[in-house]
Parts: structure tokens; C-alpha cells; sequence
């Protein structure tokens, strides 16, 4: 095989691999995060880059099609590298994965700098990376075997040898056209094939890449209308500052995200609708335009998961703007006989909640249009979801929800429940320590934080304990209502040693705190949450 054969050959390899570096980028991004799809970051980056003059000539020159055109640009600048690299693959092993560094580096860097503070978004890019190369350098590898097999069967020919009447006798020249065909062909076959499929998922990552951020310029449009019922303002003694203290409000990217989604569900505004079905009188069905015009209810509610263990972080507060559900419960007329509301999510998962709850003045259950004063995200349920106080979430905090069956528990089971998880779910009294995060401090005056929460019924006591000491009183930061969790905090003087904190919650009833420990299965941990430090001496 001729060398300047063999270097087309591991271009086209680079290509291949680039392309299929792309697909795998672009389906993990619809699985992770549609938002860190890396080529659809660097062509909004170079957007941001251009001078506005450039950017105005493309809209005006190519109308709808200006965006198409810079990804097609930015692909062909993408794989001419890649070819680069497979060239270099070849002359050296492993040097050609410095140019698939250097293009994964630019799509972090954009993917990044469009989704900062949320670490899983490089996951896509990376994953890409991974695939790619791994690609290239297995076809690379296999070229090289084809190029050193042609090497060895060209070796110059052994002189010539006398025959016993004195003639000169030529060896037979080596048939190149046997192994060194064989390996080439499989190489071009292997290669061909991958490219096919690899062109195939191209196609396909990018379709479901588009779609998700036409889902996401529509939910980018979405002006969420005012309260017609504000929520309590959050008072200012509501967060008590303390450094590693989990803030009042949970910022919505670092809000926790559990469910059984194994993609996330990409829903159009326009056609959504929710059905409020079963043991009604009469069945309802409203479309997003229509929930948005209804008199919606701003409420701060404290979401937790079933599976938090004691201590944990699968809990979070959050600003809810929505609906009440129990207003369209009332239209619907529910039968006498009914006592669950079985919500039905987009993807086909369920939870049963029980229609009391729902139609409970007092509690402010939603359906949620609204997180923190914008729409709702993708993962967090977009375009509505149901947010219900003083229930763990796998009975009632159903994402991209589209019905709500009323019916019983004797007739109906949500998700989980066949699963040996109880069917009601009420969130149980908890307390946690944020503070201090590490395990050696200072000794002198330490401040002891964290956060505890009894939703729908409130927060009165917090205490700590140091070792086996008497239990103190810790402060207490102001709360919005009973549906949140509630800062607190205590002051420690800290004498050098090994020492055990220990915290335990009062609910507004009086119920104090379990130190009983359960799991999470089947209805939710127990237990007081202890930390150990160590006092360094000053």
C-alpha cells in the first residue's frame, strides 16, 4: 500500500470518527442535558462573537436558514481537523487525540460558559470525546497493520541464484495482491459502515437536538403572568447568611432532580394539555395558554424525596408559581366515593395522591407553571408540574403531568407503590446540619447551622447536642409558612478533641424528632443526624 494511499485512508478515519464523536455528543446531550449539545454551543458562542453588522448580513442574506448554515460550517471546520488528526494517528500513536482534545476543549469552554455552575453539561462533550477516539484509533490501528503487512512483502528480492547449467534464476516475486488486499478491504469495509451509522445517528442526535432547543426558545418566550394571589414575601431574617448554610431559597440549577426519566421529556407549550378524568361528573381538559390566563397562586414549598436518607440532599425550597389544583378538582366534581387523584406524567409515570389533600383549602397544591420567578426547566418539569406540600414528591410532585385520574386507592396504584413503597407518603419531621462542613475546626466559638422542615406544619424548636451533653435551643430564622424548611443556627464553644454534633427538630404540634433510625423504604428516613469533628487547638 502506497504511503500517500495510507494517509487518505486515516483522513477518512478521522472523519469518521469526528462524525461519530458528533452523533454520540449530541444523543448524550438529549439524555443529560439538551442544552450542552457542544456544536449547538459553539455555533451560539460564534453568534455572540461576531460583530452585529456580520450577524445582520447573515439573517438578511439566508432568512431562516443563517443558523443551519453556520452548523454545517461549523461540522465541515470540525471534520477537516478530525481528518488531521487521523493523519497524525497515524505517523504516531495517540497524537492524533491532542486535536480531539483541542475540539473538545472548545466545546466545553462553550457548553460551559452558556450553562455556568452546572457541572453534568461537559458530560455530553466528554462523552463524545471518549467515543471519537476511541473510534480513530481503533481504525487507525488497523490501517497501520495494513501498511506494515504491504511494508514486509515489499522487501527487496534476494539476489538472483545460479542454475547448475550456469543461468541466472529469478526467485518468484512476492504476490502483493493477497493479505495486504484482504486487510485494506476489511479496513475501507469497517470503515464505510461506521460512517454510515455514525452519519445515521448524526442525523438523528441533531433532529432531537433541534427539537429540544425549539422547546427551549418556546419556553424562553414564555412571559409567566403575575400572581393573582402573591405568596408571603420572604422575610428578611429568612436566611441567616451563614457561610455553607443551604440558602432559603434553593437556586433552581442546583435544585435536586430525581425521577424515572430516562431522556427528558421535550413538550411544546402549544400542545400541551392536561385532563382531569375517572370518577368526575363531568372531564376537563385545558391547554397551557389557558392554565396561564386562570388566576394562578405564588406559594414557597419545600419538595423532599422518599429517598433522602437522614441527612441528605435530595430536598430543596423553592418560589412555586401555579394553579390550584383543587379549582379544577371543583369543576370537574369528583364522586362521593373517590379518595385518589392518580397524576400522569408525559412519559407514563405515575403517583397516587389522596384527593383530600388536593382539595384542601389550606394547602396551597399546584399545578406548577413557575420556579422561582421563571418558567418551569425542562427537568424540573417544564411546561407544568404538580407541587403539593407535605407529601414526599413519588406521590405527588408528578413532572410534565398531562392527567389527573380521580379515582381510589383500592382501584389505583401510582409507580412506586407495587414497588413496596407506601401508598400516602406524608413527609416526616427532619433536621439536618450544614455546618460546619469540614471535619477539623478551630477551637473557640463555632457557629453549628443547617436546616430543618415539618411541611405543612411547621418548624417550632431546633436543638443541638454536643456529645452526651443536655440538649440547647438553637435559633431559628423566620420562614414564609409552615411549607418550607427553616434555618437555624447555634453558637459552640469548641474545646480541643473529637466531639459528636448531634441535631433534633419540634414541630409546631409538639411532636419532637425521632431518634429511631429507618431507612428511606418504605416511607421515609428517621433519625437524628449526627456529625463528628475534631477541635484543633489554636
Amino acid at each position: 500500500m502506497q504511503r500517500s494511499g495510507a494517509i487518505g485512508l486515516a483522513r477518512l478515519a478521522g472523519v469518521v470518527a469526528g462524525l461519530t464523536g458528533l452523533a454520540i455528543a449530541d444523543l448524550a446531550s438529549w439524555f443529560l442535558a439538551p442544552a450542552a449539545a457542544p456544536l449547538t454551543a459553539v455555533g451560539s458562542t460564534i453568534i455572540d462573537l461576531l460583530p452585529a453588522p456580520l450577524v445582520n448580513w447573515g439573517k438578511e442574506t439566508l432568512g431562516t436558514a443563517d443558523k443551519p448554515v453556520l452548523l454545517i460550517i461549523i461540522t465541515v471546520a470540525v471534520l477537516t481537523l478530525c481528518a488531521v488528526a487521523g493523519q497524525l494517528e497515524l505517523r504516531r500513536r495517540y497524537s492524533g487525540a491532542v486535536v480531539f482534545a483541542a475540539v473538545a476543549a472548545v466545546g466545553v469552554g462553550s457548553v460551559v460558559s452558556r450553562l455556568p455552575g452546572q457541572i453534568h453539561v461537559v458530560l455530553p462533550t466528554l462523552i463524545g470525546l471518549a467515543a471519537g477516539y476511541t473510534v480513530l484509533h481503533l481504525l487507525v490501528m488497523r490501517l497501520a497493520r495494513s501498511v506494515r503487512a504491504a511494508a514486509d512483502l515489499a522487501q527487496p528480492e534476494p539476489p538472483s541464484r545460479p542454475a547448475q547449467d550456469g543461468s541466472a534464476v529469478q526467485p518468484p516475486a512476492p504476490d502483493l495482491s493477497g493479505p495486504v488486499v484482504v486487510q485494506r478491504r476489511s479496513f475501507l469495509r469497517t470503515t464505510v459502515l461506521l460512517g454510515a451509522a455514525a452519519a445515521v445517528a448524526a442525523v438523528a442526535g441533531r433532529a432531537l437536538v433541534s427539537a429540544a432547543a425549539k422547546i427551549a426558545e418556546a419556553r424562553a418566550r414564555i412571559q409567566l403572568p403575575g400572581p393573582a394571589k402573591p405568596g408571603k414575601p420572604i422575610p428578611a431574617g429568612a436566611d441567616l447568611r451563614v457561610p455553607g448554610l443551604s440558602p432559603y431559597v434553593t437556586p433552581t440549577e442546583t435544585f435536586y432532580r430525581i425521577d424515572t426519566a430516562l431522556q427528558l421529556p421535550v413538550i411544546d407549550p402549544e400542545q400541551w394539555t392536561l385532563t382531569v378524568t375517572g370518577m368526575v361528573e363531568r372531564e376537563i381538559t385545558i391547554g397551557f395558554a389557558e392554565l396561564l390566563a386562570r388566576p394562578l397562586t405564588e406559594h414557597v414549598t419545600t419538595l423532599t424525596c422518599v429517598s433522602n436518607p437522614v441527612g441528605g440532599n435530595l430536598v430543596g425550597n423553592a418560589s412555586w408559581l401555579g394553579l390550584p389544583i383543587r379549582e379544577l378538582l371543583r369543576e370537574a366534581r369528583p364522586r362521593a366515593d373517590a379518595d385518589m387523584v392518580l397524576s400522569r406524567s408525559h412519559d407514563g409515570w405515575t403517583a397516587g395522591t389522596p384527593l383530600s389533600v388536593l382539595l384542601d383549602d389550606d394547602r396551597q397544591s399546584l399545578l406548577a407553571v413557575g420556579m422561582n420567578g421563571r418558567p418551569l426547566p425542562v427537568e424540573h418539569g417544564f411546561p407544568v408540574r404538580m407541587v403539593v406540600p407535605g407529601l414526599y414528591g413519588y406521590v405527588s410532585a408528578t413532572k410534565w403531568v398531562t392527567e389527573l385520574k380521580v379515582t381510589t386507592f383500592a382501584a389505583d396504584q401510582g409507580y412506586w407503590t407495587p414497588l413496596g413503597w407506601s401508598a400516602r407518603g406524608p413527609i416526616k419531621l427532619a433536621s439536618r446540619i450544614d455546618v460546619p462542613a469540614t471535619p477539623t475546626v478551630e477551637m473557640g466559638r463555632v457557629v453549628v447551622a443547617g436546616v430543618a422542615w415539618a411541611q405543612h406544619t411547621g418548624i417550632a424548636k431546633v436543638q443541638v447536642r454536643v456529645d452526651d451533653d443536655e440538649w440547647l435551643d438553637a435559633e431559628l430564622a423566620a420562614v414564609t409558612g409552615p411549607d418550607t424548611w427553616r434555618q437555624w443556627r447555634f453558637s459552640w464553644d469548641a474545646e480541643p478533641g473529637p466531639h459528636e454534633l448531634t441535631v433534633r427538630a419540634v414541630d409546631a404540634d409538639g411532636s419532637v424528632q425521632t431518634d429511631a433510625v429507618a431507612p428511606p423504604a418504605p416511607d421515609g428516613a428517621t433519625g437524628w443526624h449526627r456529625i463528628s469533628v475534631r477541635v484543633r487547638e489554636a
